[in-house]
């Protein structure tokens, strides 16, 4: 008997992803930049527009999956609905109107289900590694190799919350920079004690912001960008796409070639997450998973 075709969404709070698989072949994929949580995610509410866009995506995703003979269909809310006052009332909205259930996981179990997505497309060995998604609304970290989690957690310090507080010029001002740095020496506080007693060598990144970085770099090295479950990146040509895009315009970064459109805007805050990362903890390899929490969630 064929087996059933399953879909699997993933309600990030910048970006919605459809993946439809049969068994584990995924057949289909697309994504959306919905923007659920612009103007409310640091107010812990989802705007009325930002519920008008998630349906609207939603029964497009809903129609894809009747095209594809997919019924099987599951939909997981992380950050900005599990945070929500109304969270679970637009969880109830999204099930009213398009049919599709949504399961409103807690940061620990969205850590888990990424970690499960990023060693199915990156071999991650027996060495220990530091796994980090940034969401725009949460960032999961995970400390883990091939096949053990030592330690995982998942902070609100997302793209979109960042974006909402400390980038107001265009470019980015020095004063918001110091700001910045200054709230994310506190609240990556919880990563120190980990990251000094197991001492990750290797940061595997995934989801957005990583996946456009590989993108800039392949165009940058005339390399040919297929797509593959892991992606390549280089920390010396991290370094300079960072301060190319700390100096630029949203106008200008746009036009840069990889640049997707609607990562132009929040990319600034995000590179320097991860620019200050870097800062606190030596790494000597960067790596870039294109499988995240949709893929773990097939794959678990």
């Amino acid at each position: 008997m064929k087996t059933p075709r399953k879909a699997i969404i993933d309600l990030g709070t910048n970006t919605f992803h459809l993946l439809i698989a049969e068994d584990t072949k995924i057949i289909h994929e697309e994504k959306f930049p919905t923007r659920m949580g612009l103007g409310g995610i640091n107010q812990n509410i989802i705007t009325d527009t930002g519920i008008d866009r998630s349906l609207a995506c939603l029964q497009r995703f809903a129609e894809t999956c009747k095209t594809l003979n997919t019924t099987d269909i599951k939909a997981f809310g992380t950050s900005a609905l599990r945070n929500a006052s109304n969270g679970h009332a637009v969880a109830e909205a999204i099930q009213k109107e398009t049919g599709i259930p949504v399961m409103i996981i807690s940061g620990d179990e969205e850590a888990r289900l990424i970690y499960q997505g990023i060693r199915a497309g990156v071999p991650l060995g027996d060495t220990k590694n530091l796994l980090m998604d940034i969401g725009g609304g949460s960032v999961e970290f995970i400390i883990g190799n091939q096949t053990e989690i030592f330690w995982k957690q998942s902070l609100e310090v997302g793209g979109q919350r960042l974006l909402e507080r400390f980038h107001q010029h265009d470019p980015i001002s020095q004063s918001e920079l110091k700001a910045l740095h200054e709230y994310l020496s506190e609240a990556l506080l919880p990563l120190k004690a980990p990251l000094s007693e197991h001492k990750p060598q290797i940061l595997v990144g995934s989801s957005g912001t990583f996946e456009t970085l590989s993108d800039i770099f392949c165009v940058r090295e005339n390399i040919l960008n297929q797509k593959l479950p892991s992606s390549p990146l280089t920390l010396e040509r991290f370094y300079e796409i960072h301060k190319d895009l700390t100096s630029m315009t949203k106008a200008e970064r746009i036009t840069m070639p990889g640049m997707m459109v609607w990562r132009a805007e929040m990319i600034v805050v995000t590179c320097q997450l991860l620019h200050f990362l870097l800062n606190i903890h030596q790494f000597t390899e960067i790596k870039v998973s294109r499988y995240s929490l949709k893929e773990g969630v097939l794959f678990d």
